[in-house]
């Protein structure tokens, strides 16, 4: 992989670009504002700004040959993702990449009533921001099979991480669904979950889709219970289905209404990723050791 095109380089992006430095690739990273691009050019990087929303500020995107990571999620309205089409728009005949890995969510397969869930599955969205998803990985592999690209997907289920633990929603007292009818779902730390894209742009083949997860699937109540325990906080307080319904926010209730354990045997095997942080446990140690903020 000589040359690396990170496409929204937030948290995850930016940890991806730094992995693919180490490697010796030529890193490019595509931001929206003036000041990320300021900041991640004092750190070395070849830094552009241009916004997927406004498709005229993509022209002239470093594409031909690279691998791309593209990481900007699709609007938050609307029935498909602008964004992705844009940049597929942008790029010009004879400018393509060599490949395209697409950071989506495993939300495209919707609820599968606690079964163990493969690339196989059939996808069934059922929330409006998982159908943007699936709208763009539709786009994008039809986009890629006229342009001769390589189509990567990463299915990625929930990130965690320094910065992205739920400290304030605890210390506040929040409720939490309990137990005994919390549904499966599944975790991926940030750092490997960095590492997971990279591999893909090295090894993924086109058409490749991989469950990204730790194979650790648990519930969102023992998550936050295993968050509250390593920081030395009482765990949240547990409410039935119905009391949730009455008080926690629909974008809550929205991943409480889904179930599902993923299997990522595939992404193991194919990619040959060793996860740094393989269960709950360590990757909560070591995100508090960093210094996590509440988020």
């Amino acid at each position: 992989m000589d040359s690396i095109l990170i496409i929204g380089c937030g948290d995850v992006g930016l940890r991806a670009a730094r992995l693919a430095r180490e490697k010796g690739a030529a890193v490019t990273v595509l931001v929206r504002s003036e000041e990320s691009r300021r900041r991640l050019e004092a750190e070395g990087f070849i830094a552009l700004a241009g916004d997927l929303d406004t498709p005229s500020s993509l022209s002239g995107l470093p594409t031909r040959g690279a691998v791309i990571v593209y990481f900007v999620p699709p609007p938050g309205e609307g029935a498909g993702d602008s964004r992705m089409n844009a940049f597929c728009a942008s790029v010009a005949p004879g400018e393509e990449p060599s490949k395209v890995v697409y950071v989506s969510t495993s939300g495209v397969y919707g609820d599968c009533g606690g079964a163990r869930v493969t690339e196989g599955a059939a996808v069934n969205p059922r929330t409006d921001r998982a159908r943007r998803r699936l709208a763009a990985e539709d786009h994008l592999r039809e986009w890629g099979a006229r342009r001769g690209v390589a189509i990567v997907v990463l299915r990625v289920s929930g990130i965690y991480g320094p910065g992205r633990l739920p400290l304030e929603r605890i210390r506040a007292g929040q409720p939490v669904l309990a137990e005994a009818e919390a549904p499966w779902s599944n975790r991926i730390h940030v750092d490997d979950l960095a590492r997971i894209c990279i591999a893909a742009g090295e090894k993924g083949e086109a058409g490749d889709i991989f469950n990204v997860s730790d194979g650790r699937p648990g519930t969102m109540t023992g998550y936050f219970n295993a968050v509250a325990e390593a920081c030395g906080l009482p765990r949240p307080p547990q409410v039935s289905l119905a009391e949730a319904r009455r008080v926690m926010t629909p974008l809550m209730l929205s991943y409480l209404g889904e179930s599902r354990r993923m299997d990522n045997s595939r992404m193991l095997e194919k990619l040959g990723v060793e996860l740094l942080y393989p269960d709950l446990e360590s990757g909560i140690r070591v995100s508090l050791e960093e210094g996590a903020e509440p988020i």
